[in-house]
């Protein structure tokens, strides 16, 4: 007896082919997508993959895509964890603001605003206060009780404000060579952004995953009672990725408010964390909570920055920019989406010819001498 095609000789089953494999595997999807659109930017703009050296620094459309898209990686890394545990963080984009306008206010009225202990210690103090408002976020979430959404969307709403009163209403200017490093400085000939995004990533990445802490929190998200009844305490947990996620959105807030060298707490981080929960999204993490992917949801962050950076580049009208985004998120989704590819597999299969089953029908089946 010969084995089918899905059986190998004994009686074990056979490999998957290669392709099938490839396009398994949950970082395909967000990879295609981001070389698509890179490579759909080259057809506009046929040096847009190209990259330079100037001074000793690497310059290029990618190397922009990487340092502005730092920021965005950190608070979708903080918001992952969050939404691991079947949560979300509304509130990371007012912690944004909060942390640019706490350092650069610090660094304003410092007698020496560009000493290195001065800059230390606005980044302790954005840090710090960053990490109150994640103790608070996962206090109301994991001891009173309160869904995730409605806590988180109170510190949204009432965190801009706290930035605004931080600043008088007003953009904060500083002077500080050593701040501007952080989000507009170089090391190592690229974007010191980009090197500590990257650490942070491979941190948590090593922490989440070496360990099984990243277990933990999945068992929290996917099955709450029987985490519970096993014996893990969900309630540090969801205190500790809320505090993860308001500390990663401060280091970004550190990265926007030293690139631009000012504070501005009305417009700092605005939306941020609805491109985070995207990002999220598209790399694969699901808003049930459960399994996540830190590396597919830096392929997201990537997705979202190369999208705005395509969007500047082809000119589109401002008042359209959001329409074109969503459009083209939503499309993202459609060609991620499992039951879509195969809806959609079905329609451009051929249907099978049906014989019919009348007198002709018995006529043709019979069996002349």
């Amino acid at each position: 007896m010969t084995p089918s095609d899905d059986t190998r000789a004994g009686g074990r089953p056979a490999r998957a082919p290669v392709a099938r494999q490839l396009t398994g595997h949950r970082l395909f999807w967000p990879a295609a997508v981001l070389a698509v659109l890179l490579l759909g930017n080259v057809a506009f703009t046929h040096d847009f993959l190209a990259v330079r050296v100037q001074n000793g620094h690497l310059y290029g459309n990618l190397i922009d895509v990487l340092q502005f898209g730092a920021p965005l990686i950190l608070v979708s890394l903080g918001m992952t964890l969050v939404i691991a545990t079947r949560g979300i963080d509304l509130s990371v984009g007012s912690t944004v603001a909060i942390a640019g306008a706490l350092a650069c206010e610090h660094i304003a009225d410092a007698k020496n605003p560009g000493s290195l202990p001065t800059v230390m210690s606005a980044i302790t103090v954005a840090v710090g206060v960053a990490a109150a408002i994640g103790l608070l976020n996962g206090f109301l979430v994991a001891r009173l009780g309160v869904q995730p959404i409605v806590a988180t969307l109170v510190l949204m709403v009432a965190g801009r404000g706290v930035a605004q009163l931080i600043t008088d209403g007003q953009i904060v200017s500083v002077s500080s060579s050593t701040y501007k490093m952080i989000g507009g400085g170089y090391w190592l000939t690229l974007p010191f952004a980009v090197l500590l995004a990257a650490a942070v990533v491979a941190v948590t990445s090593l922490v989440v995953r070496r360990t099984a802490l990243g277990m933990l929190i999945e068992s929290v998200g996917g099955n709450p009672v029987a985490s519970r009844l096993v014996g893990v305490r969900a309630a540090g947990l969801l205190v500790m990725v809320y505090v993860a996620s308001a500390v990663c959105a401060a280091v970004a807030g550190l990265m926007i408010s030293s690139n631009v060298s000012s504070a501005d707490g009305n417009n700092a981080g605005l939306w941020i964390e609805l491109d985070a929960i995207l990002a999220v999204v598209i790399g694969g993490t699901a808003l049930t909570g459960g399994r996540f992917s830190l590396g597919g949801t830096v392929l997201g962050a990537l997705i979202i920055q190369t999208l705005s950076t395509t969007i500047y580049t082809l000119g589109v009208p401002p008042e359209t920019t959001l329409v074109f985004k969503a459009l083209v998120v939503i499309a993202v989704c459609l060609v991620q989406s499992p039951a879509f590819r195969t809806r959609l597999s079905r329609r451009r299969r051929p249907s099978a010819s049906v014989p019919a089953v009348g007198d002709a029908g018995v006529r043709q089946q019979e069996v002349r001498p």
